[in-house]
């Protein structure tokens, strides 16, 4: 049966939707899980005084930790699972607040564990190692540890900030509720001539629009109303990065880059070898943004046309039934193991909620843990863009699952920077596949459209966003206030590097940074700019080698958290030192740029 859309949950047939009762078949045991934690963690204490006297009190330390957190994370998958479809459910809202505050206080009580790791001398753990060859499972937690003892401060200190971690990094929340609640942002006149309300949450659909004036009237009177609360927002943004900023002094890190780069395994060099890369072809981006504007006819490109897709939405419609085959095609390629997980899971193990009801969650993801199956949330409609969705989160659920399967709980979670690569792998070979077998010009170019979209906006929109948050950073850093008017020229001068000369930078655009979430998760931004590139060279490699090359890539995916990033892309052959990794992303953008022109029957 397929549906294109549907307002009422109880009209989606049981094959479309979650059914959370494998996690927890009644409340009744999701409470008893509840109850089991909460002794736990009261119990939790008195491993203080027994972790450091022996290989065994470690060991029991680590594994009771890992066992309270596989019981939290369960709880949050079934909690945040059970609100993302229903956002409106008080219900749903109370169990994840409930299980949040659990979370914090297992935090609390396991305060310790980090900073007593850090005392211990490598002389010591490779003995314990002897004595108890368990503990050997832990040896990366050990080893992370280990690395951090330079930077960690006294026991009361590190109480104190765990403590305070719900009030730390509470200013993205601030920022949310203000953007998403109380900023009333106007009405502008839809496609049809109708009046709609304007919100942060539907503003990039708008410029997505194929009329001019719906594109110009969203980013005029989105602007507007920000620019009114510029102050407000400064104050908010600069007081985050003096929290991060400081709290990097404070533990004795050359800079808040470093801090959290030192975080992610990697190293500020990786941060600013992307930027170079990046800055040195922008004549490429330069030249998207020209094609652009030819193929839309415009005199001059504004930057409410940058989002307007390229040809009208092709027609071509896909049921869901028909997106899954699309996407168990390409898995083909990655073997039987692979293909099998995931032909199960998308059609017999009820891994997807697929399609649109009344106050489900917007937009899409994968998530999950070692206690449940990788579920996948989708708002499916039928377009080519909610397919290569399904192939995105497809590879999100399956590098989950490799990297569960093939470690234990403790070494099973893959870090941020390489969170984007699989699932990208997967978007970019099914648009690679659709290239070659479509023989309509109109979709080809449709596809090559949305091709082009990804890498623009993740490797180059992403990087512009790393460099202008280094650069926030850095000025705090050097004592220079962050006011509105510094932030937003700063950013303003940005987007002219960026888009160049030939586009009309709008003035308004300067205040686009107030309305980046991304701007209060610590230099998260280039892992999206930096996987891009990583997955362009495995697709490649996958293109060209073929099986020889496939089992390095599922090795990858079996790496988990077991090595460093850097380490677990090395296994798949990326060098991401190598500036060549970057580069070969950007030469991809440029040939699909080409591929386009010749195409649409453009100039150059």
């Amino acid at each position: 049966m397929e549906i294109t859309m549907a307002k009422l949950r109880k009209d989606i047939p049981k094959e479309y939707k979650w059914d959370l009762s494998k996690i927890y078949e009644t409340e009744e045991k999701f409470l008893s899980d509840f109850a089991a934690a909460e002794a736990e963690i009261a119990d939790y204490g008195r491993h203080e005084k027994t972790m450091l006297g022996s290989a065994e009190g470690l060991y029991a330390a680590l594994v009771a930790s890992t066992e309270l957190g596989k019981k939290i994370e369960k709880m949050w998958t079934y909690a945040y699972l059970g609100f993302a479809i229903n956002t409106a459910d008080n219900a749903a809202q109370a169990r994840m607040a409930r299980v949040r505050s659990l979370a914090c206080r297992a935090d609390e009580a396991s305060w310790f564990v980090g900073p007593y790791l850090i005392k211990l001398d490598k002389a010591t753990v490779e003995e314990w190692y002897t004595a108890c060859p368990s503990l050997k499972s832990y040896k990366r937690t050990i080893d992370k540890a280990l690395a951090e003892k330079p930077y960690t401060l006294s026991d009361e200190c590190e109480k104190l900030l765990t403590a305070m971690g719900e009030c730390l990094d509470s200013h993205e929340n601030i920022r949310s509720i203000f953007a998403n609640s109380d900023l009333q942002f106007g009405k502008i006149k839809a496609e049809d001539g109708k009046k709609v309300q304007l919100d942060d949450r539907t503003y990039v659909m708008r410029l997505m629009s194929p009329l001019r004036r719906v594109r110009r009237a969203a980013f005029s009177t989105l602007y507007k109303t920000y620019k009114q609360f510029g102050n407000t927002l400064a104050t908010t943004y600069s007081s985050y990065v003096k929290e991060r900023t400081t709290l990097a002094r404070l533990k004795g890190y050359e800079s808040s880059l470093a801090a959290s780069t030192f975080r992610d395994e990697v190293t500020p060099k990786i941060y600013e070898s992307l930027i170079t890369s990046v800055r040195s072809s922008l004549p490429v981006y330069h030249d998207y943004c020209e094609l652009k504007r030819e193929a839309l006819g415009l005199p001059k490109l504004h930057m409410y046309d940058v989002y307007a897709p390229l040809v009208s939405e092709c027609e071509r419609e896909y049921g869901y039934d028909e997106a899954v085959r699309e996407v168990l095609e390409v898995a083909k390629v990655f073997g039987e193991e692979y293909y099998e997980t995931l032909r199960s899971g998308l059609t017999e193990r009820g891994w997807v909620d697929v399609y649109p009801t009344e106050n489900k969650q917007g937009g899409a993801f994968s998530t999950g843990c070692s206690g449940t199956e990788p579920y996948i949330l989708l708002n499916y409609v039928g377009t080519y863009e909610d397919v290569s969705t399904l192939a995105h989160e497809a590879g999100h659920s399956m590098h989950s699952y490799f990297s569960r399967k093939y470690n234990e709980h403790q070494n099973s979670g893959y870090t941020i920077f390489v969170a984007e690569v699989a699932s990208t792998v997967n978007e970019l070979l099914l648009a690679h596949k659709k290239l070659r077998e479509s023989t309509s010009v109109p979709e080809k170019l449709s596809i090559l459209d949305g091709l082009m979209e990804t890498y623009k906006g993740t490797l180059y929109r992403q990087t512009m966003f790393a460099e202008f948050e280094r650069d926030m950073h850095a000025l705090t850093e050097r004592g220079e206030p962050l006011t509105a008017e510094v932030i937003s020229e700063r950013y303003y001068k940005l987007v002219c590097d960026y888009f160049g000369e030939r586009v009309a930078v709008d003035r308004d655009i300067a205040y686009e940074w107030m309305r980046i979430p991304h701007f209060y998760s610590n230099f998260y931004v280039y892992k999206y700019a930096t996987c891009i590139s990583a997955a362009s060279a495995i697709v490649k490699r996958i293109e060209t080698e073929g099986d020889a090359y496939v089992g390095k890539y599922i090795e990858f995916l079996k790496c988990g958290g077991s090595r460093s990033p850097l380490d677990s892309l090395l296994v798949a052959g990326i060098d991401m030192t190598n500036p060549e990794v970057i580069e070969g992303a950007i030469a991809d953008f440029s040939a699909a740029i080409k591929e386009y022109r010749a195409l649409a029957g453009l100039g150059k």
